[in-house]
């Protein structure tokens, strides 16, 4: 297949999930035989972080000004299989208009912000990636979240075949490696700073910092504002590429996820950094939201912090009860939750909505 994408970014990975997801997915499609072309406005924030320049076996086509890529586009998506517009494209709107009218290809909306679309619409503010007919238009569109978020969709956006395509991991591209010294911690976290976060990463990482001064914190990303309440024992690694996950997960002895909290309210949101570092082998304590036991299992692939007590205690576990779980939420990830397992999902939805399908369910109407 040919897949035309209008997204926000695959070529930098600064401040945003969106580009490890899609360099994954982009390896594991072309791994299959099929072609992306990821059409990416080339914005200066970016493009002075942007750490890829190409999608193997596909193109990566950076532009500055919609008018003047139109033609492109439409000529793209001509003969494409699949055209699919993304949560926060900045051209999403346009973009969509453009792709509804193609008479071949397989309309897709993938949103992988839910819980983030579904509030704005709630809290009535705009939402410049979807339009004013909602997702009702589209052939198939692909949520990040799963569980209630998918009827959310269909009621409130209109959207007629709604599936999940959750986060995953290119076990290629992280795995163990050796530790590096600078990120060696007890427990680390690597996320960019949100505000929303900062409740439950004060609760279970600055705080067990303050009760085990013998320990070692690090936190990793981008965006930290300068009153972040640091602690002597917490140490800082400013915005890591992709290529430095492997390393900053395989020196930690225990490493955290926290979840946005709109995400975490809805459930069934697991982050591509749960998988990250269970490919790569390290022990994770997360926060808890519903349907996490969906992904991994609670004790035995996975530590639950509510509280900061659970935290330090998490801490506290042996290297070798720690070493069990990493062992068995790897084995699970590797399993059920790699890029070439969600690029294989991606196909049969696709090949399972395409024009064909549209043009069967158009008769049926006529007929009717």
């Amino acid at each position: 297949m040919k897949i035309v994408v209008f997204g926000l970014t695959i070529s930098s990975s600064w401040g945003n999930g969106h580009a490890t997801l899609w360099r994954g997915l982009c390896r594991a499609l072309a791994h299959q035989g099929h072609r992306v072309v990821f059409f990416e406005r080339d914005v200066p924030y970016y493009a002075m972080n942007r750490d890829l320049y190409e999608i193997p076996g596909g193109a990566l086509v950076l532009y500055d000004d919609w008018e003047a890529i139109r033609p492109r586009a439409k000529a793209e998506i001509a003969d494409a299989d699949a055209a699919m517009v993304t949560s926060y494209c900045p051209d999403g709107i346009a973009a969509a208009d453009l792709l509804l009218d193609a008479p071949r290809a397989t309309r897709v909306f993938y949103d992988l912000d839910t819980p983030v679309t579904l509030s704005r619409l709630h809290d009535r503010q705009a939402i410049t990636y979807i339009g004013p007919r909602g997702l009702g238009d589209f052939d198939l569109v692909l949520s990040y979240t799963g569980g209630a978020a998918l009827e959310r969709l269909r009621q409130e956006l209109d959207a007629r075949r709604v599936e999940p395509l959750y986060g995953h991991v290119d076990p290629d591209q992280h795995r163990p490696v050796e530790p590096v010294p600078s990120y060696k911690s007890d427990l680390s976290y690597l996320g960019t700073y949100a505000a929303d976060r900062q409740a439950t990463l004060q609760r279970l990482l600055i705080e067990p910092a303050r009760l085990r001064r013998n320990r070692r914190f690090v936190i990793g990303g981008a965006q930290y504002p300068p009153d972040f309440p640091w602690e002597p024992n917490i140490y800082f690694v400013q915005h890591l590429p992709p290529s430095e996950h492997p390393a900053f997960f395989s020196s930690s002895r225990l490493t955290l996820n926290v979840t946005r909290q709109a995400m975490a309210e809805m459930g069934w949101c697991p982050s591509g950094r749960l998988f990250e570092a269970a490919a790569c082998g390290t022990p994770i304590v997360s926060d808890n939201w519903e349907g996490l036991d969906s992904f991994f299992e609670p004790g035995q692939e996975i530590l639950i912090a509510d509280t900061t007590q659970d935290a330090v205690d998490a801490c506290e576990l042996s290297d070798a009860e720690l070493g069990r779980i990493a062992e068995a939420s790897r084995e699970r990830t590797l399993a059920e939750h790699t890029s070439a397992r969600r690029a294989q999902q991606l196909e049969a939805l696709i090949a399972g909505s395409g024009s064909s399908s549209r043009a069967n369910g158009v008769t049926a109407m006529m007929e009717a």
